[in-house]
This record gives structure tokens, C-alpha cells and sequence, in this order.
């Protein structure tokens, strides 16, 4: 898999705030201003104004569609959730290990944020790619 991206590619990347809404968005399907607003997890309160600027933001970079819905506009996500996430990681995958997913992969399962039962979904999941091939 390619790991290399254009500077053009990476600044199509989301920000921590922009991540944020499209993961309610992801999870939703889509929603207005107001409902992606009441969909954020408790504590986490920006004003209506910020969420509504995040979104106008997220379509003029191409992450969202918006239709007018009476007096709303209701946000789409453009691109699914695991396409998206595919393209941070090859970015990921090309910058911070040097395109080396084995460099990843080593990170990750020394790292103490994966627990016991997470490594043995992984190491069952790297059973079931090498058994298909």
C-alpha cells in the first residue's frame, strides 16, 4: 500500500476540533448544527456558533455536503469513516514511522493502551489474514 502523500493529500487532513464533529457526523449519517451539537459527549460544550463555523469550514474543504433544511442546513460526510481513516494513517504510516507499518505495529503493541484481550483480537485478526492467503 502506498504510504506516501502530497503536501496536498496531508492538508486534507481534519483537525482535532473537525474530527470531533465528524465523528458524530460518521456515526449519524449527518445532522444539522444543532443536533451534532447535542450529540457531543457531556462536558464537551462549544458554542452553537463554533460548531456551526466548523461545519462551514468541513464543506469548503471538501469533508461535507450541506442542503438547506427549512431554516438548517443538515452536514454529510463525504468520505466514510474507514476511507478516511485509511488515508490519516497511511499519512500517519509515512511521517511519524518512517513508512513502516512493522514500525507501527511494534509502537502499538508495546505500548501500555492496548490491553491483554485487545492484543489477542489482534493476534487473531493477524491469524485470519495469513490463514487467507
Amino acid at each position: 500500500q502506498e504510504v506516501n502523500m502530497t503536501r496536498r493529500e496531508a492538508s486534507k487532513l481534519l483537525t482535532e476540533a473537525e474530527l470531533e464533529l465528524m465523528q458524530v457526523l460518521w456515526a449519524r449519517g449527518g445532522g444539522t448544527a444543532r443536533e451534532v451539537l447535542e450529540a457531543l459527549p457531556e462536558g464537551r460544550a462549544p458554542a452553537y456558533t463554533t460548531v456551526s463555523t466548523v461545519l462551514r469550514i468541513l464543506e469548503s474543504k471538501g469533508f461535507v455536503t450541506s442542503r438547506k433544511v427549512g431554516r438548517s442546513h443538515r452536514y454529510e460526510p463525504v468520505e466514510a469513516q474507514d476511507g478516511y481513516q485509511s488515508r490519516a494513517l497511511s499519512h500517519l504510516i509515512g511521517g511519524l514511522f518512517g513508512g513502516s507499518a512493522l514500525s507501527l505495529a511494534k509502537r502499538l503493541v508495546s505500548s501500555e493502551a492496548i490491553d491483554d484481550d485487545e492484543l489477542r483480537a489482534l493476534q487473531q485478526l493477524l491469524d485470519e489474514r495469513l490463514d487467507d492467503r
